[in-house]
């Protein structure tokens, strides 16, 4: 679990999913006369290797290899297609069924006994083993109807991953008093115009 997602309050079962979803950073807007720098956490196998290895997903002396790199950015490009549909729309859509293609280049098995009777392993026995306790949250999330709290953010100068916390689960912005604010004060000074 990150600072981040401590951060902002993500449970741990779908931690990891918040983070690898965020590892690219797309906000590209300014704040306090600063502008914001886009960039990837993943970009090289090197990366992505200290990214599995800081969250003990990276079996001990296992190597990243460049098509591995690309079977883990693969993931993070549909879960990202995934999450910026809207929850109700999501098992409709085909972004659950390019998210499930993914998602089988990591394949789990289902293994019974141990303290919480059971649980899921992964089949892979290489260095991107440890990405399966993405699929194996996916599942979970799913299951729990806790997936359907974790979005996208509606500001398309931001597309930050959240965890929706609110009762209703209605959230359409990371932050409402940044993405949600700028929106509402975009839209507002539009109808002005309009008045005008």
């Amino acid at each position: 679990m990150s600072k981040q997602s401590r951060q902002f309050q993500v449970p741990d079962a779908l931690a990891n999913l918040y983070d690898f979803a965020n590892t690219l950073d797309l906000r590209h807007f300014t704040r306090h006369g600063v502008p914001h720098q886009m960039h990837d956490e993943l970009a090289s196998t090197d990366d992505l290797a200290a990214w599995m290895a800081q969250r003990r997903l990276l079996p001990a002396g296992a190597k990243v290899t460049s098509a591995m790199l690309d079977t883990a950015l693969a993931l993070r490009i549909h879960l990202r297609d995934y999450l910026q549909s809207d929850p109700a729309e999501r098992r409709t859509k085909s972004a659950v069924r390019a998210l499930n293609a993914a998602i089988s280049a990591f394949p789990l098995l289902a293994e019974l006994g141990g303290e919480v009777g059971g649980r899921l392993q992964p089949t892979r026995d290489d260095a991107l083993a440890g990405l399966s306790v993405l699929a194996a949250e996916l599942y979970d999330g799913a299951r729990d109807g806790s997936l359907d709290r974790l979005k996208m953010c509606a500001a398309d100068e931001c597309r930050r991953v959240f965890f929706d916390r609110s009762k209703p689960a209605t959230r359409r912005w990371c932050m409402s008093t940044l993405c949600g604010n700028r929106i509402k004060t975009r839209a507002y000074r539009e109808r002005q115009r309009g008045a005008d």
